[in-house]
């Protein structure tokens, strides 16, 4: 069964560490893709989401978006949107709900959103 909007991307998380879910049923197939292009990248991905969804010891990597892109609503509550460079054009975008400590991806894809050429 392929995953949807609303599942887990893996096991339940262990104490101390984020739940990672997808927050569309987009975002969950480009999950797939990604996952059969560039497994280990997106593992990192996925270990560092859990661990430390904030982190910026790798801003190259992995940011909090700016301007209109900042926030994003999901569930009626504007949440932090961030994005982790998955690949050279490969992108994974979040939202961080501290409150229940979840992350939701919302992109997840082998090729580059275009809402941020330019």
């Amino acid at each position: 069964m392929s995953p949807k909007r609303g599942d887990r991307v893996t096991v339940p998380p262990p104490d101390g560490e984020w739940d990672v879910r997808f927050g569309t049923g987009d975002a969950a197939r480009g999950w797939e893709e990604l996952c059969r292009l560039a497994l280990a990248n997106t593992r990192r991905c996925l270990d560092l989401l859990r661990s430390d969804p904030r982190s910026c010891a790798n801003h190259g990597r992995q940011h909090r978006l700016r301007g209109e892109l900042a926030t994003r609503k999901h569930n009626g509550r504007d949440l932090e949107q961030w994005e982790y460079e998955v690949t050279s054009g490969g992108r994974v975008r979040y939202l961080i709900d501290g409150d229940d400590r979840t992350v939701w991806i919302v992109y997840a894809s082998p090729r580059h959103p275009k809402d941020t050429d330019g």
